[in-house]
């Protein structure tokens, strides 16, 4: 008993809340948007977004000529006509519930459709469906339009209103949804004019929308929220009835990906949770998908293959690895939707995998160059010339200068496999990037014991590649400006085996597969994150407890603090005896601000102390206890 109440008293007198908040400093990701809840209020679906709850909505512009958010925003022309009247668009999201809003503000002078593709006005989305468990998870297309492919006499009527096509809708837009259809999928449009008529001008449309995202296996209402993967095209064809050769023109404006049904480029990243709403004042910070140390005073690595410089040895690292879902399922944010396999046929058929591909992959910058160290783990190394069957890996990295034709920005394919000598073979955009541009070097080695062959008669440990970018020569300033880098990473694992049925090959990606897919992990290259072992100059800001809201609490609070370096972070609770309560691991994090839900389970109405323990993720040493104190009510 006396060892509780020591206990209870140390807490108690170390409960007090600092209000202290440490000053890092992070840009804003551009890939990602909150979507406020409306806190109770609710959405009538009447296209004219007079609800207050809109004021108070975060929101997005396409506009058509503009960058419309990195990386993957774009435009195109579809009728060989340049834009007269050219989109402009505002974009609005909220929540109610398990329901995401989109409300759309299009200025438009002309507006109508057709029954033929690209010479519509309209809304070509994509929702990424998380119901199937598939990963990567794939589309699904929702098509608000005036294309009229079946409906001939809608597509020359003025005034005839948008239709529904794709998932839950329906392939001739004089056929009535269900029930069911409508609940999962719904919209209403206010015309500023008169559609599919030019008599006289137009000013534009508005669209009130709503994804119900249970039966897509989104849940933005648990204490932790969700993230919700979308993009969105809207289609503008201008003075098409009756057409005018001086004025026509057919084109399109999209956020992050042009289609409903491919993942092209990226996506808009929407978070939703219950405690951000149009009442709760400044938003949480949106964190990056990973975020990558710089090297302080470590010296920069030789490129020779080997990993043996010491900076590596203090890097962390993450996996990559064939047929792990626990693994996939551990990447942050939206790394484990978008994060996937694949295995090709190799003589004819699919083998089953006898030595999945294993990998671990380490990043850090120094100046301004970035570093990426693979340490692969394979018992069956071998060259071949097949792609299906190579040995090696694909690092695809986002220029911020260069774009494709559809004015995204452009992805190079930095690819390599291990060649017959047990060196790097530059392949793909590597040869050009590296001995070109003097843009990349790259090296691998052979581990001990491992041999190049194609017969797998003898048992090999695996490889280790370096390949160091100068992000110089992919768009970035001196000192890398706003530090955001866009990158996906692809292990190649080839496998020979005598008889030759046993043979394949798989690829196994981390984000993303290679260029023109998606979708790139956000990336923050941390200048205030230093290699494990060395630290910035002068004191590093403390950690810090900073609250819990709500408190009291009913059903749960958010316990927010902040790091002053990388740490494994452990959640415990005391009732006022000093017994534990609970205790949860929240795992490896980054510097700065973060929050834990506490919930009621196991709780009474009384005050609780809650502490969370910080310790190095290195030696596993105790570096910090943050205390602080909750009162729960029934």
């Amino acid at each position: 008993m006396r060892a509780r109440t020591t206990l209870a008293l140390l807490l108690v007198g170390a409960a007090a809340i600092s209000s202290a908040v440490p000053a890092w400093a992070q840009t804003q990701r551009p890939d990602a948007i909150w979507a406020r809840s409306t806190a109770g209020s609710h959405i009538t679906l009447d296209g004219v977004m007079d609800e207050p709850a809109w004021g108070s909505a975060e929101s997005v512009i396409i506009h058509y000529g503009y960058e419309n958010g990195i990386p993957g925003s774009g435009w195109k022309d579809e009728g060989g006509h340049l834009a007269k009247d050219s989109t402009n668009a505002i974009l609005k999201f909220l929540v109610d519930g398990n329901s995401l809003y989109v409300g759309f503000d299009v200025k438009d002078k002309s507006i109508g459709g057709s029954v033929e593709f690209n010479r519509i006005d309209g809304l070509l989305m994509a929702l990424k469906d998380h119901s199937q468990g598939l990963f990567p998870a794939p589309p699904a297309e929702y098509f608000y339009s005036w294309w009229y492919p079946v409906d001939t006499v809608l597509a020359s009527t003025p005034g005839t209103p948008p239709c529904f096509r794709g998932m839950w809708g329906t392939e001739a837009c004089s056929q009535a949804r269900t029930p069911a259809e409508i609940s999962a999928w719904d919209a209403k449009t206010y015309v500023h004019g008169l559609s599919n008529s030019d008599a006289v001008n137009d000013t534009g449309y508005t669209v009130e929308m709503k994804f119900n995202l249970t039966p897509m296996g989104y849940n933005v209402t648990q204490p932790t929220g969700d993230v919700i993967e979308w993009n969105c095209s809207i289609y503008d064809v201008d003075w098409n009835w009756p057409i005018s050769l001086a004025n026509f023109s057919s084109n399109r404006s999209w956020i992050q990906s042009p289609w409903g049904n491919a993942a092209w480029y990226n996506e808009l990243h929407i978070y939703g949770r219950p405690d951000v709403t149009i009442n709760s004042g400044p938003l949480p910070k949106l964190p990056f998908d990973l975020y990558i140390p710089a090297a302080g005073s470590f010296a920069k690595p030789v490129i020779d293959g080997s990993l043996s410089d010491p900076v590596w040895a203090n890097v962390p690292g993450f996996d990559i690895r064939w047929d792990d879902a626990a693994l996939r399922a551990s990447y942050p944010e939206v790394g484990k939707w978008r994060s996937g396999q694949y295995q090709p046929a190799v003589n004819g058929g699919l083998a089953g995998v006898l030595d999945p591909a294993d990998a671990t992959v380490k990043m850090f910058t120094k100046v301004d160059t970035l570093y990426i160290g693979l340490d692969v783990r394979d018992q069956v190394v071998q060259y071949h010339p097949v792609f299906d069957r190579w040995d090696g890996a694909i690092v695809t990295i986002t220029d911020r200068l260069k774009r494709w034709t559809d004015h995204n920005l452009y992805d190079w394919r930095a690819s390599f496999q291990v060649d017959q000598n047990g060196t790097m073979l530059k392949r793909d955009d590597l040869p050009y990037l590296a001995d070109t541009l003097r843009a990349v070097l790259g090296a691998l080695q052979l581990k001990a014991g491992t041999t190049v062959d194609t017969v797998g008669l003898q048992g090999d440990t695996g490889y280790t590649a370096e390949l160091a970018f100068d992000l110089t020569k992919f768009g970035y300033p001196d000192g890398l400006g706003d530090r955001q880098l866009f990158l996906g990473l692809d292990l190649l694992d080839g496998d020979s085996f005598t008889p030759y049925t046993l043979s394949y090959g798989t690829r196994t990606w981390w984000y993303m597969q290679y260029n023109n897919e998606c979708c790139p992990a956000a990336i923050y290259m941390d200048p205030s994150y230093f290699v494990l072992g060395v630290g910035p100059p002068g004191p590093a800001p403390e950690s810090v407890m900073l609250g819990a809201s709500p408190n009291p609490f009913r059903a749960t609070t958010r316990i927010r603090y902040a790091l002053s370096d990388w740490a494994n972070v452990s959640l415990e609770v005391y009732d006022v005896l000093g017994r534990q309560v609970s205790r949860r691991e929240l795992g490896l994090q980054p510097p700065g601000e973060h929050d834990a839900v506490l919930g009621r389970e196991g709780l009474s109405t009384s005050m609780y102390l809650v502490r969370m323990r910080i310790r190095d993720p290195v030696s596993g040493a105790l570096k910090a206890n943050l205390v602080g104190k909750v009162m729960h009510l029934k």
